[in-house]
């Protein structure tokens, strides 16, 4: 039997990593994530791996871009603020089609906000991670066991696919504590004829570079990388559909967030209200077949977010007028309960007082 270990979230998070074969990390301390580039910090040079606090999440990223070209794994990770300074450098690693994880745990905001646990970066990460046509795999966990889980897919995912992904947490996750089993199984060694590892005299050098001055040559080169694409969205989908055989009402949540639902849809079931869970573990590809096939067999769907409202745009055009959308969300660092939750689902089912 495996053994378990009670662990915070970012510490669990930074272990998955070096287990996943991960050792190079850059980062930069900002809170609530600070204890992944601490954790970082005590266990890379045991290991023979480089840690290295950068002097700016600027030089952070840039570093994994330059790590990843070698064709090392390589990671960073941050906070929302620091995830908008790193926008240009995972712009680059994008157009240079290089693998890499980089992390948010994200906080309230916009601009400095708070330290509290936020979702308000959904936007960012699966519309704009970077400038220019280009987007990178976003999961979203919901356990500091699923964290552990993901982290080994996010990277070989990377890798199949050369591009970054984005492990998309909060600061709920990042600082609770939970047991967590490691996996035992070796991480997955990809081959990397486009590293740049030296010829040996033995072929012509590589060139990595996100810089091309003819239009024609650049749009060739983003539209072979939106095929790319198109194989993702539709191979690399994850979503869990918790109550929904019978469901009439639906409700839509990613995240940690999704725990405070899966509770309310508990009460509300006991109750006598069918409603159930749909909780996209991926948000970049988006499950949007997944919840589209429910948009004629529900009365309504509810998204729940703490945000003023970003995913929900995804799920309503998921539906395409199916079945109406509502939202509810708190924002600022404030975490819906689950009686706030049931309060909208009975609303959602015309049983409000």
């Amino acid at each position: 039997m495996a053994e378990k270990f009670l662990m915070k979230g970012n510490e669990a998070l930074a272990e998955a990593a070096i287990r996943s074969g991960c050792r190079h990390f850059f980062g930069y301390p900002i809170t609530p994530q600070t204890e992944v580039a601490a954790y970082m910090a005590k266990r890379m040079p045991k290991i023979g791996g480089t840690y290295l606090q950068a002097e700016s999440e600027i030089a952070a990223i840039n570093m994994v871009l330059g790590c990843a070209s070698a064709g090392a794994r390589a990671m960073t990770s941050s906070s929302s603020p620091g995830i908008s300074l790193k926008g240009e450098g995972i712009s680059y690693i994008i157009g240079s089609d290089l693998p890499c994880l980089i992390v948010n745990v994200m906080r309230g905001g916009p601009g400095l906000g708070g330290i509290q646990p936020s979702q308000a970066d959904y936007w960012e990460a699966t519309k704009a991670p970077g400038h220019g046509d280009g987007q990178v795999l976003v999961f979203a966990p919901a356990s500091v066991q699923e964290i552990v889980n993901l982290v080994g897919k996010a990277f070989d995912l990377a890798e199949t696919y050369r591009m970054p992904a984005m492990l998309l947490a909060d600061g709920m996750l990042g600082q609770m504590m939970e047991p967590v089993e490691f996996p035992e199984t070796e991480p997955v060694v990809h081959e990397k004829p486009w590293a740049l590892t030296g010829t040996k005299g033995e072929r012509k050098p590589n060139i990595v570079n996100s810089l091309y001055l003819q239009p024609k040559e650049l749009e060739d080169t983003v539209k072979a990388r939106f095929e790319r694409y198109a194989v993702v969205q539709e191979k690399e989908v994850m979503i869990e559909e918790y109550q929904m055989e019978d469901a009439e009402y639906a409700v839509c949540a990613y995240g940690a967030m999704a725990r405070v639902v899966k509770s309310a849809v508990v009460k509300a079931r006991a109750e006598g209200i069918k409603v159930g869970l749909l909780r996209p573990i991926t948000l970049w590809p988006f499950p949007t077949k997944e919840i589209a096939s429910y948009g004629p067999k529900v009365k309504s769907m509810l998204c729940v977010e703490m945000s003023m409202g970003q995913m929900v745009e995804d799920v309503r055009l998921a539906v395409n007028g199916t079945c109406p959308v509502g939202f509810f969300g708190r924002t600022g660092g404030v975490i819906p309960s689950p009686a706030e939750v049931l309060a909208e689902i009975k609303k959602m089912a015309g049983g409000a007082n």
